[in-house]
């Protein structure tokens, strides 16, 4: 019977034995406690009939709170504990070096039935990449059915150097989730310096710098959202800490290190400019400072924007900010570029691009285009071009997806913002014309 159906018929019976005519009130408690019993009985016979809820398993760990210093300690020495039980699960140098194939004459060859051999062979800490998921992964184009043993040997490097660099990062890992904080990333790459030849001619004094400089690489591409952590796992995914510890080379080309934003030139070159920006020395860059970067042919109305959407201290950029700003400029191609100059040229905050924005933005262009003595260009024209270029899924409307679907956003975002862009945009045929004079020149000396 319906415990709900056994509470009315309870209360529907008179008491027996009792002539006091009960108050209203004692009703009301009576018939609480008999709704607080039945329910108890209803609840504890779904309880007994169905326990799959016991089988779930914890999912949710309270972290220790700030007063809470020996659970703290606690969580610390046994996360330390772990790590260190994983590293030596590992294989070391020595271990890999015994792995090494010998290559004579042409590339060695193994099949599957062999290298199941080798792996019964193999010490314990190898057996988890003799498996046929790993051999079908290397497996391409063999007509015997057969994988290259280098490429077998490079892949097991490659993973163990990826589990050795998780253990790495995990260990700053201060909360113990999975991530890091910027205070985090910034010990881990301070305490790496000294294990890096090509950093060894960096002075102590710009260690700050250098290291705030590479910090700001991974979280304006890993951080979109700017919520001041990065997950592990997407550090791994990336190439930046590739790029980083390629800096471990002792005998890395010149080109090599132009090019790679973590070396000792790449991160004096973008200090020095922005205190050669600095014209007051006081550590900051005003509008007027920054209006002078690169060919100093930006507009007044983006840089406005910038000081309007970007952190500003009294009105002037620090040296973070900044790293922002140079990340987005150089790197125009980038999903994440992109989106930090469309939140600029968004003056609506619409989260799309009309013709009213790109008409703002290009207007500071024509005007710039009459002060250098040059003839201003219809914005009809550009309007359109611009338009052809992105191909919108809306026709009157231009999203930053789909600025970044039309691998056109670095080109759209030069000619609003920058004349010296513009100007190369729009003599781009002339420009290769004259490049290929000047191939032609050369070859005929």
């Amino acid at each position: 019977m319906d415990w709900k159906e056994v509470l009315r018929r309870r209360l529907a019976t008179p008491n027996i034995g009792s002539n006091k005519k009960k108050s209203e009130q004692e009703l009301k408690d009576e018939e609480m406690d008999l709704f607080t019993k039945y329910y108890s009985e209803w609840k504890g016979g779904r309880k007994n009939t169905n326990e799959f809820y016991k089988t779930i398993p914890r999912f949710y760990y309270r972290l220790p709170a700030e007063d809470e210093v020996l659970l703290q300690k606690l969580r610390e020495e046994s996360r330390a504990v772990f790590l260190q039980r994983k590293s030596r699960e590992l294989l070391d140098n020595e271990e890999l070096q015994h792995q090494t194939p010998p290559m004579i004459g042409e590339e060695a060859m193994i099949n599957y039935e062999n290298f199941l051999k080798v792996g019964e062979k193999a010490g314990p800490k190898c057996k988890q990449f003799f498996t046929a998921k790993v051999f079908a992964k290397l497996l391409h184009t063999d007509s015997y059915g057969r994988i290259s043993i280098m490429q077998f040997f490079n892949y097991v490097m490659r993973k163990v150097w990826l589990h050795q660099t998780r253990i790495g990062l995990s260990l700053y890992d201060v909360a113990g989730q999975g991530y890091l904080r910027e205070s985090d990333l910034e010990n881990y790459i301070l305490e790496l310096i000294p294990t890096l030849p090509q950093l060894d001619g960096l002075e102590k004094s710009f260690y700050s710098f250098y290291v705030c400089t590479a910090v700001r690489k991974f979280f304006f591409f890993l951080d979109p959202l700017r919520t001041g952590k990065i997950k592990i796992q997407d550090i791994l995914a990336c190439s930046f800490l590739d790029d980083l510890l390629e800096l471990r080379d002792e005998e890395l080309s010149k080109e090599s290190q132009e090019t790679n934003w973590f070396s000792a030139p790449s991160a004096l070159r973008v200090y020095g400019q922005y205190l050669n920006l600095d014209k007051d020395h006081n550590g900051m860059l005003s509008k007027e400072e920054l209006s002078r970067y690169g060919t100093a042919t930006m507009t007044n109305v983006f840089l406005d924007r910038v000081f309007q959407e970007c952190l500003t201290y009294d009105g002037e950029m620090d040296y973070k900010t900044y790293l922002d700003f140079v990340l987005a400029l150089e790197n125009r191609k980038e999903p994440a570029a992109l989106q930090y100059i469309f939140k600029l040229l968004d003056i609506e905050n619409k989260g799309y691009l009309n013709v009213f924005s790109l008409n703002y933005f290009f207007r500071a262009i024509q005007e710039l285009m009459k002060i250098h003595g040059q003839d201003p260009v219809s914005f009809q024209d550009v309007k359109d071009e611009i338009f052809d270029m992105v191909k919108p899924k809306d026709p009157l409307k231009i999203s930053l997806q789909d600025l970044i679907n039309s691998n056109q956003g670095d080109t759209v975002t030069t000619i609003l913002i920058d004349l010296n862009g513009f100007w190369t945009y729009e003599n781009r045929e002339a420009l290769v014309a004259n490049d290929n004079e000047n191939s032609s020149d050369l070859d005929d000396t």
